[in-house]
């Protein structure tokens, strides 16, 4: 069976303002009718008590009541006053309700039907009574001679069915006025539906319900922080992880704020006031290194705002910080396995040939150079994993072409900060100061300092580049910065939130005998110093 379709919010909205609107505008034509009934009635109480005062206060017709015959005399003058006046009835009667005139000349004679005590009072009234010529709205008016005694009354009335009449000539003013009343509320609510259409797509209100459950459920769901702006960079929704790797959550609401008021990143301010489009691009926030995507959203051809999605790849970054130090480590190693082949080959040619005492003097040497570097690693630095690491920058920078040197008064006995963090510190370091250097003409070199100073750690990295201006100095440790000609590096950003992370501090300036030195001072705990 198929779905009963939905009426849309616009569809719904627009069936009860025209149900309303017919409601008002029935209910003021019968407003307007009822008011003109009244005042219709009302005009013809004032006419037909106006006409029997009128009567009542003739002389002739006092005169008529003295006479033998009242009914030769006033008959006669009763229906030419009707017709005249266009009244259905002109009654001239004695006080006990005897009629002298009627429209119907067998009702003369005849007793008078209906209220007259007031009258015999000496009052004029109106009143609706029924009567011969049926229901009406009649006067009666009293008559007194010269001493002021009540010797008769006039009864002037008109049918229900004359002021009927009259108030019918009144319908098609009414509906004439209605009719454009109903005609421009109509077209009112036709166009209100219209735009209301528009904006909620023709949705139904389950439908938005639905969507809104669903959408709200999925957006504060995911492991994505999302961020989405308007056309004027208001912030038009920050999911639950946006807000956590943005550290938002003691933010109050922050729906409809500009972007550039609130505490972001300097990297995620600058994506999002421009609205320019970003492809995995990657964003340090705090300590965490976010990848970010933005793009324009668009809803059939119209720009309706901006979407940035931010994923945390922290832990990934480590990992593969580590893997790179791992992969490296293992070029070094295959690349002196390739060096150490060729030795060997050239050793057991020089024992071939007779010549021994070079072969031994060749192994000898080459022997002692390693071992001599190995041993001044190891025994200037104790932590296992910085000593492999600085070996296998060693055998990475020979690969290179370039010198690195351990300083003589390098020396660290125990690590006193957590070790990823030193090998983020001085691998970094080490890796820039190996670019900074590459395409330089010989002697290249690397000179690497780690050991405690004056109760702090310091990592301090020479190189013999060409040297970094002065006016990027204050930019070196922010994200971006990079010696590659790309300057898209994290390296030293990372460097400068472990820093940030334990109070240290950092220096750049010039290497003796020209290049870069990069320092950077880490405070010891009290509790390892």
């Amino acid at each position: 069976m198929a779905a009963r379709r939905q009426w849309s919010i616009a569809g719904q909205l627009f069936a009860l303002q025209a149900t309303v609107i017919v409601l008002l505008v029935a209910v003021a034509a019968g407003g307007a009718f009822w008011l003109a009934r009244t005042d219709t009635e009302q005009a013809a109480r004032e006419e037909v008590l106006a006409v029997a005062k009128t009567v009542a206060g003739s002389p002739d017709v006092r005169a008529a009541l003295r006479s033998a015959d009242p009914s030769a005399i006033l008959q006669p003058y009763a229906e030419a006053t009707r017709v005249e006046t266009g009244t259905d009835f002109v009654v001239v009667m004695a006080p006990d309700r005897t009629r002298y005139s009627h429209p119907s000349p067998e009702q003369i004679g005849q007793k008078f039907l209906g209220e007259i005590e007031p009258a015999l009072a000496g009052r004029a009234f109106t009143t609706t009574n029924v009567g011969t010529l049926g229901e009406s709205v009649r006067a009666v008016a009293p008559i007194r001679d010269g001493d002021g005694r009540v010797v008769g009354l006039v009864s002037v009335g008109l049918t229900t069915r004359v002021i009927n009449r009259r108030l019918e000539k009144q319908v098609p003013l009414l509906l004439g006025a209605a009719g454009p009343s109903l005609a421009v509320a109509g077209f009112g609510a036709w166009l209100l539906n219209r735009r209301l259409r528009r904006q909620t797509r023709g949705l139904g209100p389950a439908q938005m319900t639905r969507m809104y459950e669903y959408y709200d459920a999925v957006l504060h769901s995911v492991r994505e922080g999302l961020v989405v702006l308007t056309t004027d960079r208001r912030v038009a929704l920050v999911n639950d992880e946006g807000r956590r790797l943005l550290r938002l959550g003691a933010e109050p609401d922050l729906v409809d704020r500009p972007v550039a008021g609130l505490d972001l990143p300097p990297a995620v301010t600058d994506l999002l006031t421009t609205g320019r489009d970003a492809y995995d691009e990657p964003v340090l926030a705090g300590d965490r290194v976010l990848v970010a995507n933005q793009r324009q959203a668009r809803f059939e051809g119209d720009l309706v705002g901006t979407v940035l999605t931010l994923r945390d790849q922290t832990d990934l970054r480590a990992l593969t910080s580590e893997l790179d130090s791992v992969r490296a480590l293992t070029d070094a190693l295959q690349a002196q396995m390739h060096e150490s082949a060729n030795r060997l080959h050239t050793m057991l040619t020089l024992v071939e040939l007779g010549r021994t005492a070079e072969a031994v003097e060749l192994a000898t040497r080459d022997l002692a150079l390693a071992q001599q570097l190995t041993d001044r690693v190891v025994g200037a630095v104790a932590d296992p994993a910085l000593a492999a690491l600085l070996l296998g920058k060693s055998a990475q920078a020979a690969e290179r072409g370039v010198d690195l040197v351990i300083e003589p008064e390098c020396r660290l006995d125990s690590s006193p900060l957590p070790t990823t963090d030193l090998l983020t510190v001085v691998g970094n370091l080490v890796d820039n100061a190996l670019e900074a250097v590459a395409g330089t003409a010989p002697p290249r070199r690397v000179q690497v300092f780690v050991g405690v100073v004056g109760g702090d750690l310091v990592v301090r990295v020479s190189d013999s580049g060409p040297g970094l201006a002065a006016d990027r100095v204050a930019d070196a440790f922010r994200r971006g910065w990079s010696t590659k000609s790309t300057g898209r590096g994290l390296g030293l950003a990372l460097v400068g939130q472990v820093v940030d992370r334990h109070g240290g501090d950092t220096e750049v300036g010039p290497a003796e005998g020209g290049g870069t030195r990069f320092a950077v001072r880490l405070p010891i705990p009290e509790e390892v110093g």
